[in-house]
């Protein structure tokens, strides 16, 4: 489903350059140091950064020059972005239409959307009405919405606590599943990548020094330079 070949980028003096490619439905997890290039390369894909050269494909078609809204993808960040002005429910529905014109199928979505992750009760609500795992759940609503089968979270519950990033990620994988999508995980929580993911990359100094099976990355066995950042 997501392919890049020999994407390079330059970040002040760091050149990255991503090898990658995943199936479709696959949920991956990406985790790595500080500043060693995890959220460039969720950006790349989803089209935020421009790469210096290489090939972007989704499901074999390169979009590698393609802006944000032409990619089959929808991103989540740690900031929900939603608008404290606006209702929950209209905070969803901008997800298909920033001009809310929608059609009474659309409409339906945005209710199916808020049922599916628990917000129903509270669709008449201002964002500060609410607690903050509602708030990612307006996010994962628009997700949903926006219906793309690529899935981008950056950070997105690192100001939750351990109970309700486990709540969120149970949300994910559900969602996942019924909807066979393609989720790319970054997060600094490991354990939130052991919970979630099929799949863990490694990001040093700008490239995924490392792609493996998430039991193989956890173990005792993993290349050193895995378990020097997991602490073991």
């Amino acid at each position: 489903m997501i392919k890049l070949e020999a994407v390079k980028f330059r970040y002040e003096d760091m050149l990255m350059e991503f090898n990658f490619h995943m199936p479709r439905g696959e949920f991956v997890g990406v985790i790595g140091p500080s500043g060693a290039g995890k959220s460039t390369l969720l950006s790349l894909i989803a089209g935020f950064e421009t790469p210096l050269s290489g090939r972007i494909r989704f499901a074999g078609i390169d979009m590698a020059d393609r802006p944000p809204d032409q990619r089959p993808v929808t991103m989540i960040f740690q900031d929900h972005n939603s608008f404290a002005h606006l209702d929950v429910w209209t905070n969803v529905a901008l997800g298909i239409s920033p001009r809310l014109k929608l059609s009474e199928e659309k409409r339906a979505r945005v209710d199916d959307a808020l049922e599916r992750v628990g917000l129903s009760d509270c669709k008449s609500r201002k964002p500060t009405e609410i607690s903050g795992g509602e708030k990612q759940r307006i996010a994962i609503a628009r997700a949903l919405v926006r219906d793309k089968p690529v899935l981008l979270l950056d950070e997105p519950f690192t100001a939750l606590g351990p109970a309700l990033r486990r709540e969120m990620l149970d949300l994910i994988r559900a969602i996942q599943r019924s909807h066979n999508l393609t989720v790319l995980m970054v997060t600094h929580q490991p354990e939130d990548t052991e919970y979630a993911a099929s799949r863990v990359a490694f990001v040093e100094n700008g490239k995924i020094a490392h792609l493996l099976p998430t039991a193989d990355f956890f173990a005792a066995s993993a290349p050193k330079e895995i378990r020097s950042y997991l602490g073991g």
